[in-house]
């Protein structure tokens, strides 16, 4: 979970900071609360070759994390920036101790201030826009997505990717791809996320396709089942599918809550089973509108650590939204990529619906920590640290090994690529429906995924080197 380029009070501090490293300051922050943004000279190109050097950005890493980061006890202080060929290769070794016990797995990283800002305004990406998942030594297309290549040539939710290769004569089968370089083979046969570059698949039921990646900004609600009124076993409920949490989706969440609203709908799905997270704002919107009765009361908690304790602690209550509903019922339908602002929404409701809510799916992620973007504009760097925890009302947090655990009503089910999204015949929704008519279900482990059918266990294709996008959009390529 982001707290994104809307500027806080961390202002101040992040001048400070940043000074040293060639300019400017920038912090961010996924609370909510807006400040004035920061503008920052433009440096000449000495300044910014100077402040740009490896030993530079090294330094800016060091100094955010010196100052930001949310467990300071677990820092590998010893670490020689010397030692390590890349800013991210300094920046895993600083925070190794953490990540050792889970608290930080990857969560803090370097990345572009434009690629970033591009995709949390707006869903800018490049790609064959689906989303890929291995299944035994399968490569399932999970969702396809609008305006992109992959739906445009055929390929949906359902389309089994079987030899990829860079020309028709080039093609080398998925199951050799994975049996010689593993999963990373695949994401490195399906090439960058660049326009223009290409690739053949071969796919089931279509034969070889070319397709060339491009640029399109990813829709977080779908037109085509991402807000809809399912009718189906003695239930009446409103669905919502949410991809990801970017600025973008507020206008089809006020939409879609209003039209459930209007109809009198009090029991909802909530399809959050492959959405790694993103924008705290945009989490704290849809809470809103699923808290018409909730108005006033505590929303979420942030904390950090206790050396910015007095200044970012804050507590956030529920607000009035014209378009609000109250859930009598509601079922989250989630899975192991569902992450970080996915899961404070699953966390913070948990208070006040009990066990009338229930997770239906699989385990979720674990990832009670968001992360301050720190700036360096002069290189095009952001710093995302992990400098956050939050908690709900009752104070539960830390949930580190997923929500499982935390949720008193769970039921397993599997995510059943052969039927589409939104369609109540799909596993994970007919689960969610017998769930909301009071139907009785097999709870999910709370340990983790490890016991869990293999569907259950359906993989998403990580990338090694991923976008903005593909951290925010578990498996899309």
């Amino acid at each position: 979970m982001q707290l994104t380029t809307h500027r806080l009070p961390l202002v101040a501090a992040a001048t400070a900071l940043l000074a040293a490293c060639g300019g400017g300051s920038g912090g961010s922050s996924s609370g909510g609360t807006v400040g004035s943004n920061v503008v920052t000279p433009t440096p000449s190109p000495s300044q910014t070759t100077s402040a740009c050097s490896l030993s530079a950005r090294k330094q800016f890493a060091r100094e955010v994390i010196d100052q930001w980061y949310l467990f300071p006890d677990l820092v590998n202080t010893g670490a020689n920036p010397a030692s390590y060929a890349t800013v991210q290769d300094y920046i895993n070794a600083l925070v190794a101790p953490a990540r050792a016990q889970s608290k930080d797995r990857y969560f803090t990283y370097i990345t572009s201030i434009a690629e970033e800002n591009a995709y949390y305004a707006s869903g800018s990406t490049a790609g064959f826009g689906m989303r890929l998942a291995l299944d035994s030594s399968s490569l399932v297309v999970l969702e396809a997505f609008e305006g992109a290549p992959a739906l445009a040539a055929g390929i949906d939710r359902g389309s089994r990717i079987v030899a990829i290769g860079t020309s028709a004569g080039t093609m080398r089968d998925v199951a050799d791809i994975l049996a010689s370089d593993g999963s990373y083979g695949i994401s490195e046969a399906l090439g960058p996320s660049d326009p223009g570059v290409t690739r053949y698949l071969e796919v089931e039921g279509l034969g070889i396709v070319a397709l060339s990646k491009t640029d399109f900004a990813l829709d977080p609600v779908s037109d085509r089942y991402g807000a809809k009124i399912i009718d189906a076993g003695g239930v009446r409920a409103g669905y919502i599918n949410l991809r990801t949490f970017i600025d973008t989706a507020e206008p089809d969440l006020r939409a879609a809550f209003d039209s459930f609203r209007a109809q009198g709908i009090d029991k909802f799905i909530i399809d959050l089973r492959y959405n790694g997270g993103g924008l705290v704002a945009i989490a704290d919107v849809m809470g809103d509108l699923m808290g018409r009765d909730n108005v006033g009361q505590v929303w979420s908690r942030m904390t950090v650590r206790p050396s910015k304790a007095a200044e970012f602690n804050s507590t956030r209550l529920f607000e009035a939204q014209p378009e609000a509903v109250a859930p009598v019922k509601v079922a989250f339908i989630g899975r192991g990529g569902t992450a970080s602002a996915s899961e404070l929404v699953i966390n913070s409701m948990l208070p006040y619906l009990g066990t009338n809510m229930a997770l239906v799916g699989a385990n979720t992620y674990g990832k009670p920590v968001g992360q301050f973007g720190i700036d360096n504009p002069a290189c095009d760097d952001r710093m995302r640290v992990v400098a956050f925890r939050t908690e709900n009302a009752d104070g539960n947090a830390d949930y580190f090994t997923g929500l499982a655990a935390s949720v008193p009503v769970t039921c397993q089910a599997n995510d059943d690529y052969t039927d589409p999204l939104g369609d109540p015949a799909e596993a994970s929704i007919s689960a969610a429906i017998d769930f909301l008519a009071g139907r009785s279900c097999q709870a999910i482990a709370s340990g983790g995924q490890s016991t869990q059918s293999v569907a259950a266990r359906r993989a998403l294709l990580a990338s090694p080197r991923p976008s903005t996008a593909q951290r925010e959009v578990p498996g899309l390529f």
